[in-house]
């Protein structure tokens, strides 16, 4: 059997392999079989270069194309929405804000609140930060 036809079934082996894992490793590494395949029957070179050959195109795909690739086919990070976008938010509050009571305003929107210490009062006009929401309550904390 020909070097090239045992590169070849290397290279279409490693791409099915490839299938399993998702990681893009095994595509890279069945690229250079692929190009040792076709040193070999183009060029009729000994089977240490085509070695050497699957070598330096692994390598090079690697360290080049693996990672524009994976980049391109990992999905962006989507923003946070709902309540997830109010945490960390500043705020200012509307009516005092205590342990059972109060109003804050986070992006035009009006929120019961409460403090994130049950000790803490906030007085109308100071400035908080939303550490998280509660139901329908968003708990606050002193803004620096």
């Amino acid at each position: 059997m020909p070097a090239a036809v045992i590169w070849l079934i290397v290279a279409f082996g490693l791409a099915g392999a490839e299938a399993l894992t998702g990681d893009m490793f095994m595509l890279m590494l069945g690229g250079g079989a692929l190009a040792a395949a076709g040193a070999s029957w183009l060029l009729n070179f000994p089977i240490w270069a085509d070695g050497a050959v699957f070598l330096a195109v692994s390598v090079l795909l690697l360290v080049l194309v693996r990672p524009v690739l994976r980049r391109h086919l990992t999905p962006a990070k989507a923003l946070p929405t709902g309540i997830e976008a109010l945490e960390g938010k500043s705020a200012v509050v509307l009516d005092r804000v205590a342990r059972d009571e109060g109003q804050v305003k986070v992006d035009g929107q009006v929120w019961t609140a409460r403090p994130m210490n049950d000790g803490d009062v906030f007085q109308p006009g100071d400035r908080v930060t939303v550490m998280h929401i509660d139901g329908a309550t968003a708990v606050v904390w002193k803004s620096a």
